[in-house]
């Protein structure tokens, strides 16, 4: 079983032309890339911490732990004005929401060019195609012909194989990004709004 799928593979790979390895490689750098950011966020426990439990963090800065906890004590370290607490969280949002997204936008540039890919495979078997059209020779007529429609196909089905899947996961991780921006924002507000309660009590 597994020498005959192995043999298809390779039948398929050779009859796709010389782009199947370009492909291969972006095919890697792809979900190699794709993968690493959504663990990366789905490993953080922002969105899984309770409200309640990271709300008592904010009053009290030394029972804080994790994730949420090292933020709560790097924006409140020797902080007491809410622009204070505005600018550690422009810090926070610049490592952990910024950089994510930059590297989101460079993923989607790669899954682009995946599908781009297969379309210039598909030119080079249409080619290959008016080619063996164009031969006088009968038998090298049929196998260059055929040749060039498995090339035109099997390019372009293998760049949207790459790249549909791939668009759905960016689809995720770009709303797992959303949330943590929001979580973000709902932390920043509850930091803020305590420093104002607390200065109205010392007045």
């Amino acid at each position: 079983m597994i020498e005959f799928i192995t043999e298809d593979a390779l039948k398929i790979w050779t009859e796709g032309g010389w782009l199947m390895g370009p492909l291969f490689i972006l095919g890697l750098l792809i979900y190699y890339s794709i993968f690493e950011i959504y663990f990366r966020l789905s490993s953080k426990s922002y969105i899984k911490t309770d409200s309640n439990i990271w709300r008592h963090w904010v009053e009290k800065p030394a029972d804080a732990q994790g994730d949420i906890g090292r933020i709560i004590n790097f924006v409140l370290a020797d902080k007491k004005t809410t622009q204070d607490v505005s600018l550690r969280f422009q810090e926070v949002r610049h490592t952990l929401v910024e950089s994510i997204g930059r590297r989101i936008k460079f993923v989607a540039i790669i899954v682009s060019a995946a599908p781009l890919t297969g379309l210039l495979g598909t030119v080079g078997g249409m080619l290959t195609t008016f080619s063996g059209l164009s031969s006088s020779e009968g038998s090298n007529t049929v196998g260059l012909i055929a040749g060039g429609i498995s090339e035109a196909l099997i390019t372009t089905e293998t760049g949207l194989v790459l790249a549909i899947p791939a668009i759905v996961v960016i689809s995720t991780i770009r709303k797992k990004l959303d949330a943590l921006d929001l979580f973000l924002k709902k932390l920043e507000n509850s930091i803020n709004q305590h420093l104002l309660d607390a200065k109205r009590s010392q007045a």
